[in-house]
């Protein structure tokens, strides 16, 4: 990691060792006060101000070091580094933010950030990040995030296509056809009122242009639904008894806007659309959902057994970003320019 640090990179290392050591994180110069920093506190404002990180060879080190299994999982996700008082600071957005608030509203200004962690079937919510990148104002998160899985792509070891998962927030469809000529897996969250189409069947004899859509598949009609291609049932400590079942060919009625507009036509993105159905959550609300619509798009068949528990473990992520900001202080820091944000992260 010394290596990935050009200028001011005693100051900067010394930095990340004080971070490990100290026991609290309420501020930058409380992180000078540890015997492992050897410098003033003036030196931590100007490693972050004035110092130099390779962020692509930190990335290399870090998917050098990423766990070794055979079916490699990582969680994308982004979250949102609170500014909402720092008005003269340049690069600021407003964003979604589920703890704070601004007027009423969960939207803060502040910068948002894109991460990858590697994900787990430990009892336990650790994880191994392996990227953050900062999504600037304005930017499509979409494609910021398609750009940043075939980067980290590029640095895997080759063995077998890595699963990506995503929540509810990003496009499926959009992020289908950005990575299609990439080995990896696709796996995200879709509304419980989606409408799919299947392929339209062959008539013979039939004049005029052919049909783009088929018969209609209705997430929330249990009538609409064909026999499933896969199906798989299994007994689980914390959901019960689990039922999984899938339809592949299946595909959504794109409109020419949004993402779309620039498209004579818009594409037709068929995959996988997956149902899990579970007995109890571990911790039942009132509002709890028990079923759980999942899209599936990468090379061969889906593997039911790890869609699902990828999918659960995918709130690790979440985790990560409590213990990142609360115990690391990684939105503890009040500084000006989002470059200097970008060192810290």
């Amino acid at each position: 990691m010394f290596g990935c640090l050009g200028r001011r990179r005693d100051a900067l290392f010394e930095l990340v060792d004080a971070l490990l050591a100290a026991e609290s994180m309420p501020s930058l110069p409380h992180l000078s006060l540890p015997p492992v920093h050897r410098r003033g506190w003036g030196s931590v404002y100007a490693a972050l101000a004035v110092g130099e990180v390779d962020a692509d060879r930190i990335a290399e080190l870090l998917a050098a070091r990423t766990p070794q299994v055979a079916h490699p999982v990582f969680a994308v996700d982004a979250s949102t580094w609170p500014r909402c008082d720092a008005e003269c600071s340049p690069g600021r957005g407003f964003y979604y933010s589920p703890t704070r608030h601004s007027a009423g509203q969960p939207i803060v200004a502040g910068w948002c950030y894109s991460w990858i962690a590697q994900l787990g079937f430990e009892r336990d919510s650790w994880t191994a990040p392996v990227d953050a990148h900062r999504v600037s104002a304005g930017e499509d998160v979409g494609r910021v995030t398609a750009a940043q899985v075939r980067a980290l792509t590029a640095r895997l070891e080759r063995g077998a296509a890595p699963m990506f998962v995503f929540d509810a927030g990003y496009d499926p469809i959009a992020l289908t056809v950005d990575l299609g000529d990439l080995p990896v897996t696709v796996l995200a969250r879709i509304r419980s009122d989606r409408v799919f189409y299947a392929a339209p069947a062959p008539v013979a004899g039939r004049l005029g242009r052919p049909p783009r859509h088929g018969a209609r598949f209705l997430c929330a009609d249990p009538a609409t639904w064909p026999a499933p291609d896969q199906t798989l049932q299994a007994d689980d400590e914390q959901y019960g008894r689990v039922q999984v079942g899938c339809w592949s060919g299946l595909h959504p009625k794109l409109a020419g806007r949004g993402r779309w507009s620039d498209c004579a036509q818009p594409p037709i993105v068929a995959s996988t659309v997956i149902r899990v159905q579970v007995e109890h959550l571990p911790r039942p609300t009132a509002r709890a959902v028990k079923t759980l619509w999942l899209w599936w798009a990468g090379p061969g068949r889906p593997d039911l057994n790890l869609c699902w528990r990828a999918y659960i473990r995918r709130f690790d992520l979440e985790h990560t970003f409590r213990f990142c900001k609360q115990a690391l202080g990684w939105t503890t820091p009040r500084v000006r320019t989002p470059e200097q944000a970008d060192r810290w992260t």
